[in-house]
């Protein structure tokens, strides 16, 4: 009796830590990106002391030119709202362009509400309609991300919100099916790249963490 309370007492240990690791580090799935090279993995401190002392800022210049508009757009973003990074945003828009991707491709447009401006939303409420008016359905799977870089950067310091453009280029499989379910496009074994440049706005300071997709292109 006293060896299974010992196994019991270990085996929720081991649950514990598992659940923590996992609230720390994520879910690890999909494509990740390499290990950083043990010169670029410096420490937060010392990146810190050298912005204080008037050192560049590399979470800005590793994604914008130094000097650039971008840059300097960024830095602005960073005196608004101190906390911004410039890092972790990229990683947030990552993820939220698979999601937004699929839930477009998909046509459950509810469920990325929350992430889209007015006009994105309508345009993409347009397309969605006119596909479910001609009983098309999209059948789509997000392979990976293939490539993504920072590409423009805006702030506005009267209204406070800043703009941050991203090009995208991922690999998914799309098949376009009609009333009877026959393919009319698309093959699903055919991986094709999916190019997309969307910009994200949000007001800086704002008590909200979510950005907005307030425009897509190509």
């Amino acid at each position: 009796m006293d060896k299974l309370l010992q196994l019991l007492v270990l085996a929720g240990i081991a649950v514990f830590l598992i659940l923590k690791l996992r609230s720390v580090l994520g879910t690890r799935e999909g494509f990740e990106k390499p290990p950083l090279p043990l010169d670029d993995a410096r420490p937060q401190a010392r990146r810190t002391l050298e912005v204080i002392e008037g050192g560049l800022d590399r979470d800005i210049t590793d994604h914008a030119p130094e000097g650039s508009s971008a840059a300097k757009a960024l830095a602005a973003m960073k005196k608004a709202e101190p906390s911004f990074q410039v890092g972790p945003f990229l990683q947030g828009a990552r993820g939220a362009y698979e999601m937004i991707l699929m839930a477009f491709e998909k046509g459950e447009l509810d469920r990325i509400r929350p992430f889209l401006s007015d006009d994105v939303e309508a345009s993409f409420a347009e397309v969605i309609g006119a596909r479910e008016a001609e009983g098309l359905t999209v059948e789509a799977n997000f392979i990976g991300l293939k490539e993504m870089a920072l590409q423009d950067a805006t702030f506005d310091s009267a209204s406070g919100f800043g703009e941050i453009t991203v090009r995208f280029v991922g690999e998914i499989t799309s098949v376009v099916r009609n009333k009877a379910g026959d393919i009319v496009e698309g093959d699903p074994k055919t991986v094709k790249r999916q190019r997309d440049v969307w910009t994200f706005a949000r007001k800086m300071g704002a008590e909200d963490p979510n950005w907005q997709l307030v425009a897509t292109g190509d």
